[in-house]
């Protein structure tokens, strides 16, 4: 996880050597994992990314950006799983190879089932690095259910038990209103996800993703481009569609047009990073030659089929179709 987050820091133009000279912590022993880090380490990261980001909500964006790697994970656990259901008990009770302090507790009821984030330690709440910790665990769940059912999942409702600053960014990330000063730290989903199905398919268009993107490969070293910090952002959150510039502004923790004027100085804009990125799926996606257009289409993004047609011949001078049967 910690590696994962040094890959996210490099996106947000931190220095992931300052990050763990800082906390205390080497590239070396992390990449070879001989010792666990101790509670203070984990913690010290997390304080310094917060602090050195300068990102209140640096729990919340870390989640969010880890939908590919999520993939991965949940990619394992489908293969002993045939429901939703299934693999999110499965995916609970592997919390604490995360953290020992919140475990995972799943409720069925009969319209809904919910997930409780049920704290394990005292005086969490006034812990910063727990609490960055719980938006974390909190955002990766809803993901991990995207990599699911490969589309974007709203909850019913989203509760917690403190009042954070920045709330409309919760609201953005966690796709509805949470409310706050609430007596649980919980995420209730519609029970008709409970028991869906998990085609293979999902977990051979995972596999993939995974095998042929590595977003966060080789990344935890020298300087990047903005331009190339975003495209390894779309690329990996290429399995549910290209996200918007504004979206991804917000994720950095800058304002959209920061955004677009330090893209401008790089003499690139967004759409032309957001084209490259849907060319590069659909190529590897057609390649593969194992899912129908329109399916390829609405993964890009693409209402019709017709529409994702006109752009490919744009780009290659053939159509989707033509180029899957060569």
């Amino acid at each position: 996880m910690v590696l994962s987050m040094l890959a996210y820091a490099v996106q947000r133009d931190l220095s992931p050597e300052v990050l763990c000279r800082l906390s205390n912590v080497t590239v070396t022993e992390l990449k070879e994992g001989k010792v666990p880090l101790s509670a203070k380490q984990l913690n010290d990261v997390w304080l310094n990314a917060v602090h050195l980001t300068k990102d209140e909500c640096f729990g919340l964006h870390f989640g969010e950006s880890l939908q590919l790697s999520a993939l991965g994970i949940v990619g394992e656990i489908i293969k002993t799983s045939a429901t939703v259901g299934a693999a999110l008990t499965i995916a609970a009770s592997l919390t604490p190879l995360i953290t020992n302090a919140f475990c995972l507790v799943l409720v069925e009821e009969e319209n809904t089932f919910t997930v409780r984030f049920v704290p394990q330690l005292e005086g969490w709440e006034k812990s910063p690095p727990l609490l960055q910790t719980l938006d974390f665990l909190m955002v990766f769940v809803i993901h991990e259910l995207d990599g699911l059912l490969l589309k974007k999942v709203k909850p019913i409702s989203v509760q917690y038990t403190t009042n954070p600053n920045h709330q409309n960014e919760y609201e953005r990330v966690m796709r509805c209103r949470p409310d706050f000063n609430q007596v649980e730290n919980a995420i209730t989903f519609d029970l008709a996800y409970w028991n869906e199905p998990i085609l293979s398919a999902n977990f051979e268009l995972q596999r993939m993703l995974v095998e042929k993107i590595k977003p966060f490969a080789g990344m935890i070293s020298g300087a990047m481009t903005l331009q190339t910090r975003i495209y390894n952002y779309l690329m990996s959150n290429a399995y549910l569609g290209i996200i918007s510039q504004e979206q991804i502004a917000s994720n950095f923790n800058i304002s959209t047009r920061t955004l677009q004027r330090k893209l401008k100085e790089e003499g690139v804009s967004f759409q032309e990073l957001a084209d490259d990125a849907r060319k590069v799926l659909a190529i590897n996606y057609l390649k593969s030659g194992s899912y129908p257009l329109k399916q390829i289409s609405h993964m890009l993004g693409y209402n019709e089929v017709s529409a994702f047609s006109r752009t490919f011949k744009r780009w290659t001078g053939t159509t989707p179709a033509v180029y899957q049967q060569k």
